[in-house]
């Protein structure tokens, strides 16, 4: 089925005519299927109810009638327990009677109560769809019901419902309405009692009842009544918005009431005669079953927990535990069953009053879906209760073995009330009432997926959030109201604890209410509420409870911690509220409504107060914690710090004086295993008593420092001797205090930084804090107990604990000062004294050495550089006893031989030196050197070479070279040394260099460097001598004396080139334009040729070449120095050949000489090709692209009459006979004379015709892409530009049928046409054409074309131009007598592409004259076209399809009308006749399409005969179509439309007349008029009865059949048997007869007239809006055919039309009437095709058709004919393509 049209299908079934039929229902089953099977429990209750709530009845009266069993007996006890058991257990419902004392019904109650679906229209009543009355005959076959003066009785006849009403006579009536409900079933059991109570209790909830009572037979089960208190408005919150989101609905009004409901039951409804009779036989409880055929259907306890629990012991104990309860129950229940109990519960309800604004669009659909309008105020109500009333109803249903209210109040879950609970829940602890909701059509649910419905509830959802939101803040306004009146009663304006703690209860119950759930069934239900309640605020906030009572959200916080050591006045959520309703405030933060304690918070609260020692401490722990964790980042803590101030006793423990302490002064903090806290310490540091337990870690996550030992001291120094401290806390007078201070400070020495360790030493060493003999002293006036030189020096006493590095950092000294030594070494006396004392001894600078070696630890620093800067020394043969000159250690060297070869003084020493030895370590550590220095060696080689010994420098230079390494030499940089040294080559004489003076590759020579002494090459390096000199002062030399010579040119570039990685980029620039390559001079000869001169001349290498060149040599400067010297010069810019700017260069400034050198244009044209195919590049050099613009470099030709023979000449021009390797030019015998020209002097041939039309007259550039473009790039003229063309355009003539096909075929070929253009070279796309050109038909084109600055001009006459308007673009103008295709081509080429050529033209003509199939075959991607072809199809499909349906909607609109004219004068008429059938009418079935079979049959009586003649020829006439011109298209067709005993040719015996009546004939009385739109309905349905004849062949035999108006004409089928051959250009099939022999010729030939008659054709079938394809063409070459209608296919002769009509339009040159001959003479073919559809054979009733074809489209083909009557021209080209 995937091929149907159902579209078209159900167009055909609407039009048939059958006859309709209502829909009928089945009204038993539809009230047992649907109606009376309502899901839920009470539903027929609830109903009843409903109706007396809707009725304004105050009070409701249920009363159940039992029949008795037949069975079981009445017990002969009359006491009521007893009746009352037995009547549950045995008897049957009889009757249920529902009475209220609302208002009557009315007569529109009545009628809505018969009628099914038809609601109360009342938008302020429960009832919508009028369908839950009908419920009732799920248990009841023929309810009854009585309200006021009328009764109405419900009864079957069979499956149809019936209705009987009564009118009650006065007095016997009531005022109360009733339902009297007989049940169906006999053995309906009495139904759960306790549920049913339940049931009304909650049903009482929200409704406007005040009493309802429940009776069974004579008892009073259950009576309820509800007393409301006055309402109370409530303010609307000013920060809740009232409007729902959509802006349908708000909030007008709150008001807030309390009710009561008291309830009085009988205790029977809470027995279950089950359990008692199993308490007999089991004592562990007892099973489920039946009570009273239906009282209970729950298994019992033990069953129930005994399958959820599976046996186990924890479950088997309460389950027993549970039925004991149970049993307990129904025995006190079963003792006292007719006993009456009692109880009250109360209702908090809050009810908004809800305004509507809604469109009326939107009200329509609303009243559409409900039978109501959408009320415009309406109320929404919900029900909370609040903790005490809560309580005490748990309390009362707890004394209450029967829980009447356990389902009024919403203590699990609420439910959504419509008038009566549904079973949807609200998922919160709140019902919700509103009427105004649009529940589901049983009433249980809430509709939510019907689009309109759907809106209007989910908007009065979200005004139930925000009246949940208002009664929210009602709650938390009363809560607020009671603390408040708390505190004032005990004078308090604090909140405190025990305020908060006695409302957590009240406050815990109303989060837990508003806690929001999924809800059932529906889960959007509950999120439709909740979104509303959170998001109708218009700030970010809403009320909470606090520790500092009810307050909005954002000044309340989350306590996520324990803040309140140091901070109580914040405002949280307690804790136990977080607990209880953890929902609610999960919610809270999840919105962002409340968030955590933040910093900003305990900041504020440290700015509010000072803290007391406790909260101070609590507050540095928690602040250390979290700097600690990283919870808050260090420049908070600091800000914390800053801000917090602590009032503390001034001691630890003390309670007398208290000082602030500012935090944020503190920078220390005290570490015990440091530093004593008992010890003083600075006041910017922390008191230890409130850091005790927090671990060091987290007080330096505060920015506290532990306290250090130099701050400390700096405090103790500070202070000492000012009496800011205590005496025994001075450190510079207590030696018992300073030896606490020193030991704590050397117990940390080895910890310390040396910075730490100086400051240390600064701050002590000038103060008397050491402890000695003589008292307090300096550091450095002291020593230790070990020195016992001297009895009188101050000697430390009471340090023992403090280590001996820090006294000697400090200058506690262990040996006694070198001073007195060297006083007593340097005076002789003493010396001697001491020398004489002490026999056997000499005192000298040894023994002084290896004095000092031995206590060389003990040494100050101080001492060390005095034994070094004193010259206390002897050197080898300069002692003491020879010449008294002493010298400091550091200018002497080791006493070694290879020293002293050197001439160096070295030191005095009696015996062996070992510098291993302790004495020679010592003296290398004083300064004694162990060798000469690389400044020292040069200064003895430099000052051996000046008194000429070559001994001494040779060995100096031996030594350098020999201790290189051992020595250290080869880290210093020898190469820097300036004073020269170094022997050079071939020096007779001793003649010295610096490093940077000689070196030691012999090529350096050649630019006149030194070079190193040749047995010192292997050690040049150790010198710092290089190989080659810098290549800068090379370059420096070369540029200044180049070469002269080839060979002085080949060395020194050898040289070079042996260089060339150091050449850098810079100094090859610079190599690249000195004039250093040496070349011989040339001279341009007289003849041209270029000749050598002996004279050199140097050039830069980047102007010169280097090898040869046979095309080049002549112009630029070739060298060759072999290829190492060839390497250099490349690399510092010479090439093998010119780059392409230089040529360019070379070409722009001398183009007359490079042209004379060349002696061949052809040789000259290739050097601008490729100068063309780099011009990318070229063009990025401005300079070269402005000259090459305007210098006369480029090559051209004129066509001239003669040869010339000048070769060379000024005018830059050779002629062709120089130029003779260029091919010959095929150009009628001129001669081509190349120029040199500049750019704007030549011009490009874009145009081949223009150009042999002025080609004397023009200087052009080679007929060469690649040189055009560039030769355009330059500035060249496009000769299109300079050629005006002036088109002459004829009288235009009016076909949009030949023009607008042109059109569309020059869209569809151009898309072929630019696939394959570079897209650089299209000038326009498709697109653009699109929207640009046009096609116009004149009768004559001319063209003049005049060249610019010329008088030379043509003019030709041409059948096809391509003009410009500003206004309307660009226009194709064709001629009406035909048009070139080629010439066609030809503008639209010059439209499409930058640069037209001739085979761009024969391209396009090609395509625009091949068809597709063709060019598909030739490799062409037509598929899309035809996809396009396709598609227009489809649309054409679609308008007729649409314009079918447009004439489908007029005849029902003249049925209409007909059908009230009709209706009108039947009324007026005494009887009413039969109306004739019209001839062809359908009946009740639409006949196939494509059916030939007639589609009526004719009645035989009562009809005349009708015939065409007469109707063509007045036809004509009203056309105003002369006789004369239409004479043989008049026989033809008269005879085709009269038809004859064997063809429908010529006949002279035509049928009668049609409109003649036969003789003889009676008068009939006049019979009624056939309605007009009959007949217009058959006239389409024939339309749409055409179809395409989709086979390729078509046979018919030949068929002939008696006309039953006259007994001499027959009706004759003539057979056919056709082959279809191709399509014509508009797509109509063409068939062939098989007898004709070349059937492929016969239609080349007549292609153009196939095409002709094919246009007609397509003209004529929009006149019927026939479908594409329904019209074919053929030929016979015999037979009098015109056309024939095979199965809906129209085929029309081409023979006719060829004989008749074709020459004559060929040949007419005035628009005049040929051509609207033709169009009438097939249209009125067409009709009687048509007209074939309906009556198969030829007769009165084809007739008619015939001509009410004619007349119906007559209009249409009138304005066709005036609009097409001009001259045609079917283009010849096109040829129908074969199949």
């Amino acid at each position: 089925m995937a091929g149907v049209d159902f579209n078209a299908l159900r167009e055909r079934t609407m039009g048939s005519g059958n006859d309709e039929e209502a829909v009928t229902v089945n009204t038993r089953a539809l009230i047992d299927k649907v109606l009376a099977r309502y899901s839920g429990e009470w539903t027929v209750l609830r109903e009843l109810i409903q109706n007396g709530v809707d009725a304004n009845a105050k009070k409701i009266i249920i009363r159940f009638e039992t029949s008795p069993s037949s069975s079981v007996p009445v017990p002969v006890s009359t006491d009521t327990s007893s009746l009352l058991k037995h009547v549950l257990r045995h008897h049957t419902l009889y009757r249920l009677v529902v009475t209220n004392d609302g208002n009557p019904f009315e007569a529109s109650d009545w009628s809505r109560l018969k009628r099914i679906a038809e609601g109360n229209p009342d938008e302020t009543k429960i009832g919508a769809f009028g369908v839950g009355f009908y419920s009732v005959f799920a248990d009841c076959e023929e309810p009854f019901v009585s309200s006021g003066t009328e009764a109405m009785a419900f009864y079957w006849k069979k499956n149809s419902l019936f209705t009987r009403r009564l009118k009650i006579p006065d007095g016997q009536g009531s005022q109360d309405t009733s339902f009297v409900l007989d049940y169906r079933s006999k053995t309906a059991p009495v139904p759960p009692l306790l549920g049913l109570c339940q049931f009304l209790a909650t049903s009482l909830t929200f409704v406007g009842l005040q009493s309802l009572e429940l009776w069974l037979d004579q008892w009073n089960l259950l009576t309820l009544a509800k007393k409301p208190a006055p309402s109370v408005d409530v303010a609307l919150p000013r920060d809740v918005e009232t409007r729902t989101i959509d802006g349908l609905l708000a909030i007008g009004s709150i008001q807030r009431e309390s009710a009561q409901i008291h309830a009085k039951w009988l205790n029977v409804v809470g027995w279950k005669p089950t359990s008692v009779t199993n308490l007999a036989t089991s004592n562990s409880g007892f099973t489920g079953g039946e009570v009273g055929g239906g009282m209970s259907s729950a298994p019992s306890l033990r069953s129930f927990f005994s399958k959820l629990a599976g046996g186990a012991s924890v479950a088997n104990s309460a389950i027993e535990r549970a039925a004991r309860i149970e049993s307990e129950t129904q025995k006190a229940i079963a003792e006292d069953i007719a006993g009456v109990s009692t109880a009250t519960v109360s209702l908090r309800i809050t009810t908004a009053n809800v305004h509507s604004s809604i469109s009326a669009s939107f009200a329509r659909e609303i009243e559409r879906a409900t039978k109501k309008p959408p009320p415009k105020i309406t109320k929404l109500a919900i029900l909370t209760s609040s903790h005490e009333e809560g309580t005490l109803s748990e309390r009362a249903s707890a004394q209450n073995r029967i829980d009447i209210f356990s389902t009024m109040l919403p203590s699990k879950s609420g439910k959504v009330f419509i008038g009566f609970p549904t079973h949807q829940t609200t998922g919160l602890l709140a019902h919700i009432s509103a009427h105004s909701v649009i529940p589901t059509v049983e009433r249980e649910s809430i509709d939510l997926n019907a689009r309109w419905v759907s809106s209007w509830n989910v908007e009065m959802l979200r005004i139930a959030g925000i009246v949940c939101r208002i009664a929210w803040s009602g709650e938390m306004n009363e809560i607020r109201e009671i603390m408040q009146r708390a505190g004032q009663s005990s004078g308090r304006r604090v909140v405190r604890k025990e305020d908060v703690d006695s409302m957590m209860a009240n406050a815990v119950h109303v989060c837990r209410q508003f806690t929001f759930q999924d809800s059932t069934p529906s889960n959007q239900v509950s999120q439709l509420v909740e979104g509303a309640f959170w998001m109708c605020n218009k700030q970010a906030t809403i009320e909470v409870f606090s520790t500092r009572g009810v307050l909005p959200s954002h000044e309340v916080r989350i306590a996520t911690e324990d803040l309140s050591g140091f901070v109580d006045g914040i405002p949280v959520i307690p804790e136990a509220l977080m607990k209880e309703a953890k929902g609610f405030v999960d919610k809270v933060k999840d919105l962002g409504l409340v968030s955590e304690i933040t910093v900003v918070d305990v900041k504020k609260e440290l700015e509010a107060k000072a803290l007391d020692g406790r909260q101070l401490g609590e507050f540095l722990k928690w602040a250390a914690k979290k700097a600690r964790s990283g919870d808050i980042d260090s420049v908070t803590i600091r800000s914390l710090l800053n801000v917090a101030v602590a009032s503390v006793a001034q001691h630890e423990g003390s309670s007398g004086q208290m000082q602030l302490l500012l935090l944020g002064g503190i920078k220390y903090f005290i570490n015990p295993a440091r530093i004593s806290p008992e010890l003083p310490v600075p006041p910017d540091t922390i008191p230890f008593v409130y850091t005790r337990s927090i671990p060091i870690p987290e007080l330096r996550a505060l920015g506290w420092e532990e306290l250090a030992v130099v701050p400390w001291l700096e405090f103790l120094v500070e202070n000492s001797g000012k009496g800011s401290l205590v005496a025994d806390k001075d450190i510079t007078t207590s030696p018992k205090f300073a030896s606490q201070v020193l030991s704590t400070a050397s117990k940390q020495w080895d910890q310390m930084s040396q910075l730490s360790r100086a400051n240390v030493i600064r701050l002590l060493e000038k103060r008397t804090v050491i402890p000695t003999k003589q008292g307090m002293a300096r550091p450095t006036e002291a020593y230790f107990p070990s020195v016992k030189l001297f009895p009188d020096l101050p000697v430390v006493v009471d340090l023992g604990s403090v280590r001996e590095n820090l006294l000697l950092a400090l200058g506690v000294r262990k040996t006694v000062e070198l001073g007195v030594v060297f006083e007593r070494l340097m005076s002789d006396s003493k010396v001697q004294r001491e020398a004489e004392s002490i026999p056997g001894v000499r005192w000298s600078h040894v023994d002084l050495i290896c004095y000092l070696a031995s206590v060389r630890d003990d040494i100050p620093a101080a001492d060390i550089k005095r034994l070094r800067d004193t010259p206390i020394f002897g050197a080898e043969g300069t002692g003491q006893s020879v010449s008294g000159k002493r010298y400091k250690i550091s200018d002497l060297f080791a006493p070694t031989d290879s020293l002293r070869r050197l001439e160096l003084p070295v030191l005095q020493w009696n015996g062996m030196f070992r510098p291993s030895s302790k004495e020679g370590k010592f003296l290398s550590f004083l300064g004694l050197k162990s060798y000469p220095s690389i400044p020292e060696l040069v200064q003895i080689i430099s000052g051996a070479a000046s008194k000429g010994s070559t001994a001494l420098v040779d060995r100096a230079l031996a030594y350098w070279v020999r201790m290189h390494h051992e020595n250290g030499y080869s880290n210093f940089d020898s190469a820097s040394i300036g004073t020269s040294f170094l022997p050079l080559q071939g020096e007779k004489s001793v003649k010295l260099a610096t490093p940077a003076e000689c070196f030691t590759n012999d090529r350096a020579t050649l630019l006149g460097f030194e070079i190193l002494r040749r047995d010192l090459h292997p050690h040049a390096f150790i010198f710092g001598v290089k190989p080659d000199p810098p290549i800068s002062e090379c370059i420096n030399r070369l540029i200044v004396k180049p070469p002269t010579t080839g060979r002085e040119a080949r060395d020194l570039f050898g040289y070079f080139a042996t260089r060339l990685g150091e050449i850098g980029p810079q100094n090859a620039e610079k190599l690249g334009a000195a004039r250093i390559v040496p070349t011989p001079s040339k001279a341009i000869q007289p003849n041209g040729y270029i000749k050598e001169k002996q004279s050199i001349r140097h050039v830069s290498p980047k102007s010169c070449f280097l090898g040869d060149s046979s095309t080049y040599g002549s112009i630029f400067d070739f060298v060759d120095f072999g290829s190492e010297a060839n390497s250099f010069l490349l690399k510092v810019g010479s090439k093998n050949e010119p780059t392409k700017p230089e040529i360019a260069y070379m070409l722009v400034r001398e183009p007359a000489r490079l042209l004379s050198v060349f002696q061949s244009a052809e040789k000259y044209l290739s050097l601008l090709r490729s100068l063309a195919d780099s011009f990318e590049s070229l063009k990025k050099d401005k300079v070269l692209y402005r000259e090459m613009r305007r210098a006369p470099f480029l090559l051209a030709s004129k066509e001239i009459s003669a040869r010339s023979s000048k070769v060379f000449g000024k005018d830059r021009k050779v002629t062709e006979s120089f130029a003779d390797d260029l091919d010959d030019e095929d150009d009628m015998g001129g001669i081509k004379e190349w120029r040199l020209a500049s750019a704007n002097e030549i011009i490009i041939v874009d145009d081949f015709s223009s150009f042999n039309l002025f080609r004397d007259e023009l200087l052009t550039a080679p007929q060469e892409e690649a040189l055009e473009t560039w030769y355009i790039e330059l500035g060249a003229s496009l000769l299109s530009s300079l050629v005006q063309e002036e088109p002459k355009i004829g009288p235009f003539v009016d076909d949009p049928v030949e023009s607008g096909k042109l059109l569309k075929l020059v869209f569809e070929r151009s898309r072929l046409f630019l696939h394959n253009i570079e897209s650089r070279s299209v000038r326009h796309n498709v697109r653009w054409l699109e929207k640009n050109l046009s096609v116009q038909t004149v009768r004559s084109i001319s063209l003049r074309r005049t060249l610019k600055g010329h008088t030379a001009s043509h003019t030709e006459k041409r059948t096809a131009c391509v003009t410009q308007d500003a206004r309307k673009g660009w226009t194709l103008w064709i001629t009406a007598s035909g048009y070139d295709m080629f010439q066609v081509s030809q503008g639209l080429v010059n439209l499409l592409i930058l640069r037209p050529q001739f085979n761009l033209s024969l391209t396009l003509m090609s395509l625009l004259s091949t068809d597709l199939y063709t060019l598909r075959s030739r490799g062409y991607n037509v598929d899309r076209i035809l996809r396009a072809k396709a598609e227009e199809q489809r649309i054409a499909e679609l308008n007729r399809q649409r314009e079918i349906e447009e004439q489908r909607k007029r005849i029902q609109e003249q049925e209409e009308q007909w059908e009230k004219e009709v209706e009108k004068q039947s009324r007026s008429s005494r009887g009413r006749q039969e109306q004739v059938p019209m001839p062809g009418a359908f009946g009740l079935e639409t006949p196939e399409r494509g059916s030939v079979q007639p589609l009526i049959q004719r009645e035989e009586t009562g009809r005349e005969a009708r015939g065409p003649k007469g109707m063509f020829s007045s036809f004509t006439k009203r056309l105003g179509l002369g006789l004369d011109d239409a004479r043989q298209s008049t026989r033809h067709l008269q005879s085709f439309l009269g038809g004859n005993g064997e063809s429908y040719g010529l006949q002279k015996d035509l049928p009668p007349p049609p409109y003649s009546p036969p003789q003889g004939a009676t008068q009939q009385p006049p019979e009624p008029v056939t309605s007009p739109h009959q007949l217009q309905q058959n006239l389409l349905s024939a339309i749409q009865a055409s179809r395409s004849h989709n086979s390729s062949e078509l046979f018919s035999p030949p068929q002939t059949h008696t006309v039953k108006e006259t007994g001499t004409y027959c009706d004759a089928h003539p057979s056919q048997d056709l082959t279809i051959m191709g399509e014509s250009a508009q797509g109509i099939k063409i068939f062939l007869s098989n007898s004709m022999q070349d059937k492929p010729s016969f239609l080349k030939a007549h292609s153009s007239g196939f095409n002709m008659f094919g246009t007609l054709l397509q003209e004529i079938g929009p006149v019927f809006a026939l479908a594409t394809g329904c019209l074919h063409m053929y030929y016979d070459s015999t037979g009098g055919t015109i056309a024939f209608n095979s199965n809906g296919s129209i085929f029309c002769n081409y023979r006719f039309f060829m004989q008749l009509h074709q020459s004559g339009i060929q040949q007419e040159s005035q628009p005049g009437g040929k051509r609207a001959d033709a169009l009438v003479y097939w249209f009125v073919v067409v009709c009687h095709e048509l007209a074939h559809n309906l009556v198969s054979t030829h007769g009165s009733d084809h007739s008619f058709y015939t001509e009410q074809f004619v007349m119906t489209y007559f209009n249409k083909m009138m304005v066709k004919v005036a609009r097409l009557s001009s001259v045609y021209h079917s283009p010849l080209s096109e040829t129908p393509s074969l199949i």
